[in-house]
């Protein structure tokens, strides 16, 4: 493992140069992984290790969409691809992919099929942490280990294939075979981790649930909307309002904080505008700390999971997040932000061509 200093704090992660693919496919080589569910991380951590060598079959429900999209990745019908228990009767790995209330419901036909020596992924420390809600409870004589990637499952694939990986964390829950970790960090690196950092499965769902209602999305989105409508309110277009809020963000600045850091990023704008930033920078973190306090004491409590399970387990779930999704579509800023992106070099060449 490689020790790094994170702003002070020492921290041993591991990389392809401590735990090189060599090493992964060699510790792989006698596993089947079974992927169960090819929604969002599926696809991405699927075909990743398949390109890495890996045996690799996909389980999901017959016939439905993301069957029919596991086929077109390549995935064939009784030889790599399979419904959910038989994939899971197959494998040795048994990556656990589904949504977090899919999980719940499926647990007690997968569970028959976690026999001794089998290992149980997951990509979310969801299931586990909160298994007083889940009611999923692994057999004792199974391996239990996560590795979670930082970002979405489409990011998982783009950044595998343009050869700069995405950051992951890791946890053993449970360790019978004396082989759990070696299994995780080879997994962690199959699916195409640029680095791996320890973690446990209660702080992984604690941060990326915090991470997910706050500054990934939740927080960003309502920020976003509040300083457009201000503009609007003034009098300021649509187009001035989004480029202000969103297109300069996501288009420039971002990028800047992604090379070399926020200060990095603040050093290269104008004066005007480091001045005004450091000014606003506290005043915004102090407002929205009492925010965050609470969003966090609602994660660890459970109260957040439990909405969750609720609602993504109603039969109309998925017709009511359209509506939602539709809400969202439709409001000025985001019809703005569609126009803006249309008007971008890089779609009007896509258009003529």
């Amino acid at each position: 493992m490689a020790k790094i200093d994170f702003g002070g704090t020492i921290e041993e992660v591991v990389t392809s140069k401590e735990f090189p693919l060599k090493k992964a496919q060699k510790i792989l080589k006698n596993e089947t992984v079974a992927v169960l569910g090819y929604g969002v991380q599926g696809p991405g951590q699927a075909m990743n290790m398949r390109d890495n060598g890996i045996r690799v079959i996909v389980g999901q429900r017959k016939g439905g969409a993301t069957w029919k999209k596991a086929v077109k990745d390549g995935f064939k019908p009784g030889e790599t691809l399979f419904p959910l228990e038989e994939a899971a009767r197959r494998g040795t790995i048994i990556m656990y992919m589904l949504s977090d209330a899919g999980q719940k419901t499926v647990w007690p036909s997968i569970k028959p099929h976690l026999t001794a020596g089998k290992a149980l992924y997951f990509s979310h420390g969801f299931s586990i942490t909160y298994k007083n809600l889940t009611k999923i409870v692994p057999p004792p004589d199974i391996d239990v280990i996560l590795v979670a990637p930082k970002g979405s499952g489409r990011t998982v694939r783009s950044n595998f294939l343009d050869g700069s990986g995405i950051n992951s964390s890791y946890a053993v829950f449970q360790d019978y075979t004396g082989r759990a970790l070696e299994r995780t960090l080879a997994l962690g690196i199959a699916i195409g981790s640029g680095y791996l950092f320890p973690t446990t499965f209660e702080k992984e769902v604690y941060s990326d649930l915090t991470g997910e209602r706050g500054v990934l999305m939740g927080c960003l989105a309502g920020v976003m909307e509040a300083q457009y409508n201000v503009l609007r309110r003034h009098g300021h277009s649509p187009s001035e309002a989004f480029n202000e809020t969103v297109e300069e963000l996501t288009q420039s600045l971002i990028r800047l904080v992604a090379e070399n850091g926020m200060d990095w990023m603040y050093a290269n704008c104008s004066t005007t505008a480091q001045r005004g930033a450091l000014d606003w920078k506290n005043k915004f973190r102090d407002a929205v700390a009492p925010v965050f306090d609470r969003l966090y004491e609602r994660v660890i409590s459970g109260k957040e999971t439990r909405i969750v399970l609720k609602a993504n387990s109603a039969p109309d779930y998925r017709e009511k997040l359209q509506k939602e999704l539709d809400g969202m579509r439709n409001m000025e800023m985001w019809r703005a932000g569609a126009a803006v992106r249309s008007l971008r070099p890089e779609r009007r060449k896509k258009a003529r061509s």
